[in-house]
């Protein structure tokens, strides 16, 4: 890595932040707030905590994609802490380098949210990420979301009794009303994916959770294959999927997903990551001009030292 460069991964859950070998920890970001404004405060409280990079690099979760003009107004935040160059790009793009490198294939990111990227020597294919609202199919959030449709199913007399239905009445003490301090509460996205632990832990003993688990599973494994598909190596006995995040590092939710895959594939192995998204961060400045990723990756400021 080099001397001077500041990796931030931005992700919902958690910020995680790298320079000159020291790694430092922030709240996630929040997706309703303005995201590169969020970013240089980070890079604000790191310059106090450490020398002041020259150099940064980030991989941003709540960003579809990154444009020049996005790079040009987060080098002009982050200017007066020191910084003369900036590479930004999507999480999807530095959760794949960190996983699998510049080699060709998918990996599936799914934490709060969920997003998949397939890159092919001539195809790239991002499947789903689009936030907790339309998309984020198997991610924490999505199986939060599910786990309080159950409670209200069994509220409504629609759904069956489920010991899901305690574990939201510990967040709101008056479900028929639960969805009011929802809508008010500042950070709903984390509080609805914080119930994913919730439904792991009585999956054991309740149909209705191990249900979301299996479904969660199912449709991670959906928009993996989807993007194999569009790389062109559905022909593949063994094709190269990375699953990576909290949701799917180990558990019923990955059992369910790599029993999906196999399905497709019987020779399917699931590929081991060699890192995460902060050290793909870190790799940004390395892509090749010519390489499919390159085209994602957002440029400004100077040409520094190597």
């Amino acid at each position: 890595m080099r001397r001077n460069l500041l990796a931030i991964d931005a992700g919902q859950t958690e910020v995680k932040v790298r320079f000159s070998g020291q790694d430092l920890a922030f709240p996630g970001v929040r997706a309703d707030l303005d995201l590169l404004g969020q970013v240089a405060e980070i890079v604000m409280q790191v310059k106090r905590q450490v020398d002041c990079p020259d150099e940064l690099a980030v991989g941003a979760a709540a960003l579809p994609r990154a444009t020049a003009q996005d790079a040009e107004v987060l080098l002009q935040l982050c200017w007066s802490a020191g910084v003369r160059r900036v590479w930004l790009t999507p999480d999807s793009v530095t959760s794949y380098l960190g996983a699998v490198g510049r080699e060709y294939g998918v990996v599936v990111a799914v934490g709060t949210g969920a997003v998949t990227l397939g890159v092919g020597a001539s195809a790239l294919a991002r499947v789903d990420g689009w936030g907790h609202l339309m998309g984020d199919a198997g991610s924490g959030h999505w199986i939060g979301r599910e786990a309080l449709d159950a409670a209200l199913r069994a509220l409504d007399g629609r759904g069956p009794a489920t010991a899901l239905s305690e574990v939201v009445d510990r967040l709101f003490p008056r479900l028929d009303e639960a969805y009011v301090h929802l809508l008010s509460h500042p950070d709903r996205v984390r509080l609805v994916a914080s119930l994913a632990r919730d439904v792991a832990a009585a999956a054991p003993s309740d149909p209705v959770a191990t249900a979301i688990l299996q479904r969660a599973g199912e449709e991670i494994a959906h928009s993996a294959a989807t993007a194999v598909e569009r790389i062109g190596h559905a022909h593949h006995r063994n094709p190269l999927i990375c699953l990576i995040g909290g949701v799917v590092r180990e558990g019923p939710v990955r059992t369910a997903c790599v029993a999906a895959l196999r399905a497709q594939w019987p020779g399917y192995i699931p590929f081991v990551p060699r890192g995460d998204a902060l050290s793909g961060t870190a790799q940004l400045h390395r892509i090749p001009s010519d390489h499919p990723l390159a085209a994602h990756v957002a440029v400004a400021g100077t040409v520094l030292r190597a």
